[in-house]
């Protein structure tokens, strides 16, 4: 399968501190990728330079064989223009942590207001769409509940249908169940799993570690800004590094 994502020898630096060293991985059209490690070590950020929430220092990250944020120049790299970034991150959605709906509109304008501000669609279209994703999601019953009225799991799976909306040709996960109790928990990871059964393309930085191993791809472990190690999911059952094995122990899972 040919790469959707390609990330190579890419750096990141917060003032003199380093964030991302040398990180490289490519991620094949289709599949999942999962992103463990400890708080710190990177995982977030990596997400966020793929959006291009945050520019990268050093290497390359394409999407879709496109490189993200820059254009070479005269073999020089330059930013691209603010349209052409926007742009780009409409076809790479991310789902954060906290849920970030507008609290002014129900879950169906919430899902529907990016297609028809950003893309243009004609607001009865958007509905439509709108209301196919919430019912993917399990809410199409609740599509004129406001947020202050959805559990804290209603109100992820909105924002992630909110992020299908846009039909992006990747979808960044950060942790989208941290902020949920056990209970809502296991809402999103089964819409999860089902985007993954219909082949989309996503990255997910989730400590779900046996999620994980559920319905990834192949996955990575990050510490310090660099990947530890990766490859496909049985390595989180019989990890080569100790580095990996001490974050399992933490986790009580070896």
């Amino acid at each position: 399968m040919s790469a959707m994502i390609e990330i190579d020898k890419l750096d990141k630096f917060y003032g003199k501190r380093q964030i991302l060293d040398k990180v490289s991985h490519s991620v094949a059209k289709g599949t999942v990728c999962g992103i463990l490690g400890p708080s710190g070590s990177g995982k977030s950020t990596l997400l966020r330079c793929i959006d291009f929430l945050e520019p990268y220092d050093g290497g390359e990250i394409r999407v879709d064989g496109e490189l993200v944020g820059y254009r070479q120049v005269d073999g020089v790299r330059r930013p691209r223009p603010r349209r052409e970034i926007a742009r780009m991150r409409s076809e790479c959605s991310i789902v954060f942590q906290q849920f970030n709906l507008f609290v002014h509109m129900t879950a169906l304008e919430n899902v529907s207001v990016a297609p028809i501000k950003v893309k243009g669609m004609a607001k009865s279209q958007a509905v439509g769409l709108a209301e196919s994703l919430l019912r993917k999601v399990g809410l199409v019953d609740r599509r004129h509940a406001y947020p202050a009225f959805m559990s804290g799991g209603e109100q992820q799976r909105v924002a992630i249908a909110r992020a299908l909306a846009m039909d992006p040709k990747v979808l960044l996960l950060d942790e989208v169940t941290s902020a949920l109790d056990p209970e809502r928990v296991a809402e999103v990871l089964d819409v999860i799993a089902r985007l993954a059964a219909d082949g989309i393309t996503m990255l997910l930085v989730t400590h779900q570690v046996r999620f994980a191993q559920d319905i990834c791809h192949d996955v990575v472990f990050m510490d310090e800004g660099r990947i530890v190690e990766s490859g496909p999911p049985k390595v989180l059952k019989d990890p080569r590094t100790e580095r990996l094995r001490a974050f399992l122990r933490h986790l009580k899972l070896t």
